[in-house]
């Protein structure tokens, strides 16, 4: 009992010392008052020696009369849509032919004709046919929701439908 009423003792002494130590010290406020204002020039100078770094100058030596540079945006450009469109749809055709082709080998197993098997090392193995058949379906829809949402794009920047066709 005296142990712990020892140690009590010391840890409220120590917690009531630190702070009036810490009262003795500089505090950081103090040290503001004191605070320099830098002028265009003096960054300037801290520029040039490499100390700093600007951000958000303007460059002198551009003249108004110069035209500001226009960003290019390809979102604007058709050709960019046809081809975009073409790897889409290329991309789904692979899609719904692997899903087709799996369909197929599964119907020849179940008939118990002569099939060339199915490929199982492929990126997402599923348990059963019918989760496979899932997962390839899943893989066909997100194709078909990319190829929406590139459709939507076109729409909203005022490209024709045609120009995702290549015409």
């Amino acid at each position: 009992m005296t142990r712990h009423t020892s140690i009590s003792f010391c840890l409220a002494l120590v917690s009531a010392a630190i702070p009036l130590r810490a009262a003795n010290r500089p505090h950081a406020a103090r040290n503001r008052r004191n605070s320099t204002v830098w002028t265009n020039d003096d960054l300037e100078k801290l520029h040039d020696l490499g100390l700093i770094s600007i951000v958000g100058r303007t460059d002198k030596e551009r003249s108004a009369s110069e035209p500001a540079l226009v960003p290019y945006a390809i979102t604007h450009d058709r050709q960019w849509y046809a081809e975009q469109s073409a790897k889409l749809h290329a991309e789904l055709e692979r899609r719904e032919t692997q899903l087709r082709q799996y369909r197929q080998a599964l119907e020849d197993a179940r008939s118990l004709r002569a099939t060339g098997g199915i490929n199982l090392s492929e990126d997402d193995i599923a348990i059963t046919p019918e989760a496979a058949i899932e997962i390839l379906q899943r893989r066909v829809r997100e194709e078909e929701a990319k190829l929406d949402a590139l459709e939507d794009l076109a729409r909203r920047n005022g490209v024709p439908p045609g120009a995702l066709r290549g015409h």
